[in-house]
């Protein structure tokens, strides 16, 4: 995977990925076999959310586990919404994905010369590979780029911003790109483009996500065309580390596996009120009853206490999360940890069928942009990286299929245009973006109402006036996009009038309330039938239900 200054593309790709993460890398390795790809990556290759998963990889690989248990289990998680021949993809294809990853070199750690699974919530069995304890993202994210470096049909563009898809005659052929370094604008032709760009857990205030996860490929989706589903469904991460004065740390679920407890501010153990499961329960509801405990004690956290497991034990099972906590003066071995929820991860995203496909010809997904219809309403614990494996495995093999049959695109006209195009600039961009993260967080949250959601959509339709226009610099871009995606996420939640997984709204508890079982669908084509619509950015926003 050899690296390109912009002013050396001469040649046009025969497929553009966007995103480097697990499921983009995975992708381009597979494209490769058709064609030139070139990645796309939007600062730092090392910056996406795959690199940061510390939890696992889960896949039925163990003597005690099989691929129907896991699909059960999926299913379970999912609160009824998963797309069961998508989650049966998923276990049945999972396993061969990791053997070929670990044939590719991926070190994943052993006990006793066997592969040490660990056991997460909502498992009901151990089947989380891990990698140098908790680093597992890092380490198949390693693997992955490695191989592509050493295959010469794939470059890569690091520090290059895809600001839109281009749609030509009804396809995707190809991608707006801007080039950070020099703020340059150009046009890149494909026969096929594959977004992976990962999910959007910056929109809140609290979030375990890098700074780049703005949901840039769901907007950009969007305006093109393609259809989004269940984007009401975020998970919030019930223990990331609370510290005024840093932002939130992923503290794995992992460590809730191997005996953690959870406590409030008076130090008494509180799970077991909340689910039989006690602090395995899945994390909708341990975050659900962590906020409710923070709100009887009048807190800003509750703790989460691994000092029973010994010292030993946590540095060599968690040795990032000792360090980093140690950092900001929490001795892990000794201390109670400060934690409250954060924004995670989004279930929802662009609609693609079980081949990466989405709505628009041309252009593929995988990975947390996308929805896959494998998490349902509450994703699994360590189900993100093997969706990353299979999906983006499955999307470029599409890809490939459909760049067979289509040559690259002229994008001529599109070019002129660009050309003559006047860019705009917004006035304190940065204050936007810090008021849209506490307006969702505050009024889009662990848990909403009718009454904070429309409040939320109504000051996310003011800013979208303000973003209206195309922008050159990176910084306004990715606000348009989390302002256009921020209102994606509050009106499919103020759509959805019952409580469901990751979604609760405190005016409408009931789960079985009718018409839960149909999904959010979002899109900008005024075709479709409306529920509610309400413009945005210029551009008709239409909501309707699905079944099924």
């Amino acid at each position: 995977m050899r690296h390109r200054k912009s002013s050396n593309l001469s040649r046009e790709a025969d497929f553009l990925v966007v995103g480097s993460g697990v499921a983009g890398l995975r992708a381009a390795l597979e494209l490769s076999r058709a064609g030139r790809v070139l990645v796309l990556t939007k600062g730092h290759p090392l910056q996406s959310s795959s690199t940061h998963a510390q939890g696992g990889v889960a896949v039925a690989m163990s003597e005690e586990d099989d691929v129907t248990i896991h699909l059960t289990d999926t299913l379970k998680a999912g609160h009824g919404l998963c797309r069961k021949d998508a989650v049966r993809v998923l276990v049945e294809e999972g396993p061969a994905r990791i053997q070929e990853l670990i044939r590719w070199g991926a070190q994943f750690d052993k006990s006793g010369g066997k592969f040490a699974f660990a056991r997460e919530a909502a498992h009901s069995r151990s089947r989380i590979l891990r990698a140098r304890g908790d680093a597992t993202g890092n380490e198949m994210v390693r693997v992955l780029i490695a191989e592509a470096i050493r295959n010469k049909r794939i470059q890569r563009l690091d520090y290059h911003f895809t600001i839109d898809l281009v749609v030509e005659s009804g396809r995707c052929g190809g991608a707006l790109v801007l080039d950070e370094h020099s703020g340059k604008r150009f046009i890149l032709p494909a026969k096929a483009v594959v977004l992976s760009t990962g999910g959007a857990g910056q929109l809140y205030a609290r979030t375990t996500n890098p700074a780049n996860a703005t949901g840039d490929g769901m907007a950009m989706a969007l305006r093109a065309g393609a259809v989004l589903q269940d984007m009401e469904f975020i998970q919030f991460h019930p223990t990331a580390l609370y510290l005024p004065s840093s932002p939130p740390f992923l503290l794995s679920e992992a460590m809730r596996g191997e005996g953690a407890r959870l406590r409030n501010t008076k130090g008494e153990l509180f799970m077991d009120r909340y689910h039989p499961m006690g602090a395995l329960a899945p994390r909708d509801i341990v975050s659900r009853a962590i906020w409710a405990e923070m709100a009887a004690t009048k807190a800003r956290h509750v703790y989460l206490d691994v000092t029973h497991l010994g010292s030993h034990f946590i540095k060599r099972r968690f040795p990032t999360i000792y360090a980093t906590c140690l950092r900001y003066d929490i001795d892990i071995t000794e201390e109670w940890i400060p934690v409250s929820p954060s924004a995670h991860y989004v279930m929802g995203g662009a609609w693609t069928d079980l081949h990466g496909a989405t709505t628009v010809p041309g252009l593929f997904a995988a990975g947390e942009v996308a929805c896959s219809g494998v998490h349902g309403a509450n994703r699994l614990a360590s189900n993100s990286l093997l969706e990353g494996l299979v999906f983006g495995a499955r999307a470029a093999g599409a890809a490939m299929d459909y760049a067979a049959r289509h040559a690259v695109p002229s994008l001529a006209a599109h070019e002129a245009a660009l050309r003559s195009e006047h860019l705009g600039s917004v006035e304190d961009v940065e204050k936007i973006r810090s008021s849209l993260r506490r307006t969702m967080w505050g009024q889009v949250g662990v848990i909403r109402s009718g009454e904070s959601l429309i409040r939320a959509c109504a000051q996310l339709s003011r800013w979208a006036q303000i973003t209206a226009q195309p922008f050159s610099s990176r910084a306004a871009l990715e606000v348009k996009n989390m302002i256009q995606v921020g209102q994606c996420i509050a009106e499919a939640a103020l759509w959805r009038e019952n409580s469901v997984g990751a979604h609760y709204r405190s005016d409408f508890p009931q789960e079985k309330r009718a018409g839960w079982q149909e999904h959010s669908r979002l899109s900008i084509d005024s075709a479709f039938s409306e529920k509610r619509s309400r413009k945005s950015q210029g551009l008709l926003l239409t909501l309707r239900g699905r079944t099924g």
